[in-house]
């Protein structure tokens, strides 16, 4: 199904406008298609969240954390606590600096996260399958502008090669 043209000029403050709606909307319809992947994970969504900003990190202290997280060092920890007993987050002592304590990811939290990524995929998918080949064109080129706008490494392109 062809998606009718805006009535407003691309340049517009009105477009803009449509558009803020439209991507409000997308990505309020990406949170629903793919939250029940991370409800039924047994994980809880602050849970998930510091495993994914140790991912993005590779290895993070726990006041980087904090700051990542904007909670109390006290909140961090007690998240790292259950996820430590659910054999999802390892602490590690600093090489150099004994005091210095890094999180990272298990192998089972490693699993857990590729699996959650997965499921996410292929709802996506679905949803993209649903659209014309020319719809799904015009959106993988507005994604690729409305990223490249926002600072975001667009992936397959060098930016987010480099990180």
């Amino acid at each position: 199904m062809r998606s009718r043209p805006s009535p407003h000029p691309a340049g517009s403050d009105d477009a803009a406008s449509t558009a803020a709606v439209l991507v409000d909307a997308a990505g309020q319809a990406l949170v629903l298609a793919t939250s029940a992947a991370n409800d039924n994970s047994g994980v809880s969504a602050a849970q998930l969240r510091v495993l994914g900003v140790v991912d993005q990190a590779g290895s993070i202290n726990l006041t980087q954390l904090a700051i990542a997280l904007r909670t109390a060092p006290s909140s961090a920890s007690r998240l790292c606590d259950r996820l430590e007993a659910a054999d999802l987050l390892r602490r590690t002592n600093d090489e150099r600096d004994r005091r210095e304590v890094w999180l990272v990811l298990t192998p089972t939290a490693r699993r857990l996260l590729d699996g959650l990524s997965r499921q996410r995929q292929e709802t996506i998918a679905a949803v993209l399958r649903r659209m014309s080949p020319d719809d799904r064109a015009a959106l993988v080129q507005g994604l690729q502008s409305f990223s490249h706008a926002a600072g975001a490494p667009v992936a397959g392109s060098s930016e987010a090669q480099a990180s």
